[in-house]
């Protein structure tokens, strides 16, 4: 066996290991009242009052069909929310922001699909919701601040829109009127400005705070290692991420699983989805207390922004504005809000470890999509890029490749002239390829390359919204979903459905663009003569085809991208070894693999059988 075929069967296997085992690890209505738990408000004075920061009510089980979603809303008066991306509305019940919908995504590709929920109030499964407040200090007591069930009224507006902010009261019967104005952009942002008017003859000191509260772990979380889901939140340039199931693991503070967070200035925190998320997003400039928390009574995640302690003298108002994100994570949306003043909000997008090919990646392709107009045809384009910017690495390869091939009579000379000696022939081979200027190992770096690009890619496609039920052509409309069709129906020809994805009968029964994977790498291999060892024979010979069945069910962009960059591959090393003298014959090495196998086969028939002489 030839160094130049030990290289390649090495990276070939290496990039089927790493890609097998990523493949095992990623297969594809009643409110109670509120549970006070107390917690210190943060402020510039280390002896700043205990403040209450009530949770997030408590709600019973009930199926999350659309008549216990609309019972639940009908539990208080609401304002309504409408604007070109979201409808929903606000309960004064709490001023929760508690129902609100996506109108530019639908569940599933069909057009009659129901468009994405994102907050439900709770009462239902699934309970998700924003609340703001104010948490008690010096002079005022628990009751006497505005809390997750305290009843608003609504003072000024009728439906908040982008040009319609509206405004709620509440007045605490006790010398302290509190307003809170909610507005919202054309986006997914809302600005939440809480105030309190100290009408008494006494200070009082109080914290504003918001909270994000999520019932029991989302039932559409995906469980993906690859992808981060929970909580996600950014400290003075630091991004934190603990999943859904870490958070009950943390260490209790004041008996409850916390991670607290003092002082922070540029920061967020919420919980993120696969595609959608919600932050709270206090002022800057101010050094707020974030906290991550799991109530196990309640099995209640909650997310809270406390900002510093605020001293109202008698006579005087106190207004602290935040701001709510509540959407979906487009990446050019995360960017014009990163740009207004939210700290690496881009980072919300789960980049994984290699960002530093995830994002320019990303990059490229979003812009080739809104150049071209269609993802699956950006995504081709994405691999021209790659290969050129491979192009030099992938022509000193085919280069020695094709030396490598002119030099197979020397090195079968060589093998002959040194038998059994293994030494002398390592060294002869060694002094062959310095004579020659032939890199044996050069063959190999290509297909290693390619190994941190597809799982950088694999990564983009999978968590980036923008190729969520991203069209190709024909019955390829989800470039994130697997290839929807399958010989099991012959592609649409017979009257039943093709098989569930994800299922075992999904891998077996292939559907079209697995089917070209397979034939694009069994062309690429066969330019090249079948090697004459049996065992290299055979996993040469089985390689397309697992690699075939082992990718049918990875997301469809993701095969598109290795049908283009085998093809490409496949262009550029025939030209390359014709421009180096070396004219590849493809029809013979097919023909001559199929007439190995005959003849073994025809060998096996003729096998004299053992008997008595």
């Amino acid at each position: 066996m030839d160094d130049q075929n030990k290289n390649l069967i090495l990276a070939t296997v290496l990039s089927f290991i790493v890609i097998l085992g990523w493949f095992v690890m990623f297969p594809p209505p009643e409110t109670t009242p509120a549970v006070q738990e107390t917690a210190t408000a943060t402020s510039g004075d280390t002896a700043a009052p205990i403040a209450t920061v009530p949770t997030g009510a408590t709600a019973t089980t009930t199926p999350n069909s659309s008549e216990a979603r609309a019972d639940a809303l009908e539990q208080a008066p609401r304002i309504p929310v409408e604007t070109a991306r979201l409808t929903g509305s606000i309960s004064l019940l709490g001023g929760r922001v508690d129902d609100l919908m996506l109108k530019d995504y639908r569940t599933t590709i069909d057009d009659d699909a129901p468009i994405v929920t994102l907050l439900s109030p709770a009462g239902t499964d699934d309970a998700y919701y924003a609340l703001y407040g104010w948490a008690a200090g010096a002079g005022i007591a628990p009751e006497q601040v505005p809390g997750p069930n305290t009843l608003w009224s609504l003072v000024d507006g009728e439906t908040l829109t982008v040009d319609s902010p509206v405004t709620m009261t509440w007045d605490n019967g006790a010398g302290q009127v509190f307003s809170r104005v909610i507005s919202i952009d054309e986006n997914y942002m809302f600005n939440v400005a809480q105030s309190v008017e100290n009408t008494s003859d006494t200070t009082v000191t109080m914290a504003p705070y918001g909270i994000i509260a999520r019932h029991g772990i989302p039932s559409d979380a995906q469980n993906f290692f690859i992808l981060h889901e929970g909580m996600v939140a950014m400290n003075n340039g630091e991004l934190l991420e603990t999943g859904w199931d870490d958070i009950p693991d943390l260490d209790p503070i004041n008996g409850v699983p916390s991670e607290r967070i003092d002082g922070v200035t540029n920061g967020w925190i919420g919980f993120t989805g696969h595609y959608f998320m919600t932050n709270l997003i206090p002022d800057p400039a101010q050094a707020s207390r974030l906290t991550v928390k799991y109530l196990p009574t309640t099995e209640i995640f909650q997310t809270e922004a406390v900002l510093p302690t605020q001293t109202i003298a008698a006579g005087t108002t106190a207004t602290v504005t935040t701001q709510l994100f509540a959407g979906a994570k487009e990446w050019d949306i995360l960017r014009e809000y990163e740009a207004k003043g939210v700290y690496k909000f881009i980072d919300s997008i789960d980049w994984g470890w290699f960002f530093f090919l995830t994002k320019p990646i990303f990059w490229v392709l979003h812009h080739l999509n809104l150049l071209i107009g269609n993802m699956g045809i950006a995504i081709i384009g994405l691999t021209l890029l790659i290969k050129a910017l491979l192009f030099p690495l992938a022509y000193k390869s085919y280069v020695s490749m094709a030396k490598m091939k002119e030099l197979q009579p020397q090195m079968e000379k060589l093998k002959k002239d040194t038998g059994e000696d293994r030494q002398k022939l390592q060294q002869g081979m060694m002094e062959l390829y310095k004579r020659e200027k032939v890199n044996p190992a050069a063959g190999c770096l290509p297909i290693l390359m390619q190994i941190p690009i597809f799982f950088s890619l694999y990564k983009v496609i999978f968590v980036t919204l923008e190729l969520r039920h991203a069209p190709f052509f024909g019955p390829f409309q989800d470039l994130s979903a697997p290839d929807p069709t399958s010989i099991f129906n012959f592609y649409g020809l017979l009257p039943w459905a093709a098989p569930d994805a994800g299922s075992i009968m999904a891998l077996v029964f292939i559907g079209i663009l697995p089917l070209l994977l397979g034939v694009s790498m069994f062309l690429q291999q066969k330019l090249n003569p079948a090697p004459t060892d049996p065992t290299q024979q055979m996993i040469f010979a089985w390689m397309p085809w697992v690699f075939m069945f082992m990718l049918g069910g990875f997301a469809s962009g993701l095969v598109v991208y290795w049908i283009a960059n085998n093809t490409i591959t496949f262009t550029q090393q025939y030209l390359i070894m014709r421009s180096q003298g070396y004219k590849p014959d493809l029809l013979g090495n097919i023909t001559s693999g199929l007439k190995r196998k005959n003849k073994a086969a025809a060998n096996d028939t003729k096998a004299p059988s053992k008997g008595k002489k």
